[in-house]
């Protein structure tokens, strides 16, 4: 059985992206994937890279060792889907912090020739599922960092052959038939991921 890693980033149970989350993580399990549902705020992660971890960064023989898990689970994925709100034009604090301590070298990427490889070659699809406050046209004009980043550095490091990214725009305003098409399109998206 395929194996999909879900990283949520949202601290409200409450919230919107709560129920994206939901939503992700049925559909997939429906689908067929074995769901490895990581939500990091209910699992406590710290976002703070600390300055024994940075100064150990580029040492892969010991770099791994305060995420350990974290790192194996994502070796152990076959997709990753990511499902987080568009907050400031960036990822939440703590899944910008998942990226900065778990996607380190020697797992997400090493350096050759003075190049950087990508090392998540297991992930053969990826996707995100968010909401921005903002509209279409002003996450463009800030240059939209959080699908760049996605389509751009995620991607460069998996190289995956399906990429998809999902995002219902001007959340403050979405009414509640809004919401409930974007939950459906996301059920549908993860149904066939």
């Amino acid at each position: 059985m395929p194996r999909v890693l879900v990283v949520y980033a949202h601290p409200c149970a409450e919230s919107f992206s709560a129920a994206l989350h939901e939503t992700t993580v049925q559909a997939l399990t429906k689908a067929g994937w074995e769901v490895d549902d990581c939500d990091l705020n209910a699992e406590g992660f710290s976002p703070v890279l600390t300055a024994e971890e940075r100064r150990n960064y580029h040492n892969t023989e010991i770099n791994t060792a305060p995420v350990q898990g974290y790192v194996d689970r994502l070796r152990a994925a076959d997709a990753m889907v990511l499902v987080f709100p568009v907050w400031n034009f960036g990822y939440p604090a703590i899944l910008k912090g998942y990226f900065d301590r778990v996607f380190i070298p020697g797992v997400s990427f090493k350096l050759e020739n003075g190049g950087v490889q990508g090392c998540l070659t297991n992930i053969r699809k990826l996707a995100a599922v968010t909401t921005y406050g903002a509209t279409p046209m002003r996450a463009f004009l800030a240059g939209d960092p959080p699908r760049k980043l996605i389509k751009r550095a995620v991607w460069g490091v998996t190289k995956p052959g399906k990429v998809r990214y999902l995002a219902l725009h001007d959340m403050n305003n979405a009414t509640a038939d809004q919401r409930g098409t974007f939950l459906k399109k996301v059920s549908a998206e993860m149904a066939v991921f």
